[in-house]
């Protein structure tokens, strides 16, 4: 924002009524800052995940993929998922307010300004160049009605932008209310999760084929249990349509990893 200009003034009158503050520290926001200040900016705790293929994120993810598939007693070809979050979740660091912002409070805003973020990042890297769609993980309609947004569906829309490829909301649905993950041990995730997705064939047909590459976005990586669930929904209904899903490419991203830096 240039030094000056009326944009400049009127942020400059807004503050001095209303002080925006650092999602992150608490501290007021500089007249050119947004969400978040300069050195908290500066100190974010970035993965460079997306630089990296063979990172913790991709590894804990393909390992539950692998899992998944010898539990079940196939032997399927799967290509493997990328992934990639914005930055390190960390409770008690502060930068947890960066998705707890749009999750908790509604503030698109900053959900967006977080997204796109991802979003560029993202676009930036050769792993993810050949991205061919976007898609959200789904709130069940209960909560999604009393909450009026799916906050997944808010970053899946600024990174579908950033990389000018679609979003489909509506590909995968949840089909039941399920208990939030936040408190539950690693077994109960994946407990609670199991069968709670479907994917809607008709959409899914007019983009599935070889050399596709999927995006399941959701706010937080954690157990990697929803997304893998997600990603199953997807391919038992590529399955459905006669479609290898060996061919498929599913990647995952996320505003937040849960785990060491």
């Amino acid at each position: 924002m240039r030094y000056g200009s009326a944009g400049y003034v009127l942020t400059a009158l807004a503050d001095f009524l209303m002080p925006r503050e650092c999602l992150v520290c608490g501290r007021e926001l500089l007249v050119h800052e947004k969400h978040i200040c300069t050195p908290c900016l500066e100190e974010m705790p970035l993965t460079y995940f997306w630089k990296d293929a063979d990172n913790p994120m991709g590894k804990k993810f393909n390992a539950l993929v692998q899992r998944e598939n010898e539990q079940s007693g196939g032997a399927v070809y799967e290509q493997y998922s990328y992934a990639a979050a914005l930055f390190h979740y960390r409770t008690g660091t502060g930068y947890e307010e960066l998705t707890k912002a749009l999750k908790y409070h509604s503030d698109m805003a900053a959900g967006r300004f977080f997204a796109a973020m991802l979003g560029r990042r993202i676009a930036s890297s050769p792993l993810f160049c050949d991205v061919s769609a976007v898609v959200p993980v789904p709130l069940h309609w209960t909560r999604s009605l009393s909450r009026g947004y799916n906050q997944a569906e808010v970053i899946a829309r600024e990174v579908a932008s950033c990389i000018g490829v679609p979003v489909y909301p509506r590909l995968l649905r949840r089909n039941r209310r399920t208990r939030t993950q936040t408190h539950l041990s690693g077994g109960d995730k994946v407990s609670n999760v199991k069968g709670a997705f479907t994917a809607d064939t008709k959409a899914l047909s007019g983009i599935a084929g070889r050399g596709v590459h999927l995006l399941l976005v959701d706010d937080v990586f954690t157990s990697g249990s929803t997304l893998l669930s997600c990603r199953k929904a997807v391919c038992s209904a590529l399955d459905a349509l006669g479609v290898k899903h060996g061919g498929v490419r599913i990647s995952v991203a996320t505003l937040g990893y849960v785990g060491g830096l």
